[in-house]
This record gives structure tokens, sequence and C-alpha cells, in this order.
């Protein structure tokens, strides 16, 4: 059998030896880490600044930099929790990664209704599919990796069990899984590229917005619960906030389908403005003042 390539046995590496480290550090030593990378993350920090600035006008420029610093302090405080609860215990790992609130989830299960849960680009994505998956077999959806951290990670993401379903793999093949019972996961806020997409507020901003939560939710009979994951101050760990229902979901129009979804994001991030990867570039398909949003 081949070895795995040494970049991706050096990346496991390093992520083990901060695994060990005791969890009373990952709060200074992370919120550390996150400061350096302010300070030398030039471009990650410009897209995340131009983020900011336009999901926030009505704060100043000085409120708006301590958000974008508190971001990355608290990207690097979870990067650190993450690292831990990757190889941590099922009862570590569940006693670090909390619900805060999950009865509109209970519910669902209760009512035997096929679940999709709505989980927006939060530092903490990570965590709440593997939670739910300690419970029970849960789908999460990935992209295909390309970096030395791709072995690591979908190893870990399926250690409680969980299924990996990629985005350009069949369709059909994730309708039946989510038919057969099983939550699935989904990631709303991606780049749509050429996929099918709307144009639907988020922030105020006219977005390009996947369409395929409100078909897939149409072909599962699905019920889409928002699935929020918060950082606990110092990197204690994560708490995970489900909340109701989108309703009325789906429509038979894809925009104010669309343009629910984004709400229920936005309402999320608002709620936990530090939490959201305002590194991602959202907006790259939006154009301002006749030029590309980045520009």
């Amino acid at each position: 059998m081949s070895k795995r390539p040494l970049p991706e046995r050096l990346v496991t590496g390093a992520l083990r030896a901060l695994a060990v480290l005791p969890p009373p550090l990952t709060g200074p030593l992370g919120a550390g880490f996150g400061g350096l990378a302010y300070g030398l993350a030039v471009t990650p920090r410009r897209v995340a600044r131009a983020n900011i600035r336009a999901c926030f006008p009505q704060l100043d420029a000085k409120a708006r930099e301590r958000l974008l610093v508190r971001h990355f302090q608290t990207m690097g405080q979870s990067a650190l929790a993450i690292a831990r609860l990757w190889w941590a215990s099922p009862e570590e790992f569940a006693s670090r990664v909390r619900f805060r609130e999950r009865g509109p989830y209970d519910e669902a299960l209760r009512d035997k209704r096929n679940i999709i849960l709505l989980a927006p680009h939060f530092l903490g994505l990570e965590v709440a599919g593997l939670r739910v998956s300690l419970e029970r077999p849960a789908i999460s959806m990935y992209q295909k990796p390309a970096s030395a951290l791709a072995g690591v990670l979908l190893a870990r993401r399926q250690r409680f069990g969980g299924v990996l379903w990629r985005n350009d793999e069949s369709l059909r093949t994730l309708v039946r899984a989510v038919r057969s019972g099983k939550p699935f996961y989904y990631l709303p806020d991606l780049d749509p590229g050429e996929a099918d997409s709307v144009v639907a507020p988020f922030f105020g901003l006219p977005t390009p917005t996947l369409t395929s939560l409100s078909r897939l939710a149409r072909l599962t009979d699905a019920v889409v619960l928002p699935c929020l994951t918060r950082t606990l101050a110092g990197g204690a760990g994560f708490e995970i906030t489900i909340r109701p229902a989108l309703t009325p979901f789906p429509t038979a129009d894809p925009v104010a389908d669309a343009a629910l979804m984004n709400a229920a994001i936005e309402a999320g991030v608002r709620a936990a403005p530090e939490d959201y990867l305002w590194t991602y570039r959202r907006f790259k398909r939006v154009v301002t003042g006749g030029r590309p949003f980045y520009d």
C-alpha cells in the first residue's frame, strides 16, 4: 500500500500536535495566531474588510475594524479547538460541542420528517455536522479537495459514521439518502459558478444565489432548518442553534425561495458577526458601480 503524500503527512502531524493542547491554552494561543494572520494575510484581510463594509455600512470605520480583528482572533481560536476535537473522544466532543437550541430538529425527528440542515459558512462549520452524526448517520457535502489537508479532512468528517456526498456526484444518490431518513448538512452560501442560480438580496446586495436548496427540498419532501454554529468565548468549544423551519418553502418562485434562504443566513450572521467566514468571496459575482465587487 502506498504511503500518503508527504505534504499530507506533515499537515496531519501538525494537526495531531495541536490536538494535544489543553483546552485552556487554545483560547489565548488561537487569538494570538489569529492576530498574526490579521497582520500577515493581506488578501484575506482585504476581502474580509470589503465584505464587512458592505454588510454593516451602519458601523463606522473603527467599529468595522474591531469586528475584523475579532473575526481573525475567533478564527484562530476555532481552528485550534477544531484540531483538538477532530481527535477527541466522543464524550469530550459532545461536552464541548453543545446544542443551545434544537427543538425544531427534535420535532422534525419525532414527526419522521426528512431533514435538511441549512449550515452557512461559520467558523465552526466542521463541528456541527459531526455533532449531528454523533447521534445518527448524517450526510455532509464537500467539494473535490485539492490541498494537503484533503485526506485528513475527509477522514475526520467520517469519524462518527457520517456519510460524505461530493457536490459533483449524482443528485439521485443524495435524494435517496435523504429520503431514507438521514439528515443532510447543506452548505448554502457557495459561489454558484455556472450552476443554476438567481439574484436575491443578501445584506441588501443583489447576490447570485444557488437555487439547489429549494429543488432538493421538493425532491426529498424535506423540512429545511437553519443550523448555526458559534464559537464559545476563549475557544472553549462551540454551541449549535437549530432554528425553526423556513416557511413557506419551497414555493413555485425560485427567487422568493433564495431570498428566504439568504434572509435566514443574514439573521444568523447578525447574531454572531465575528463567526461568519468573512474571508470567503461571497460577492465574487456581484458588480457595483460597473466594477467587480473585489476590484
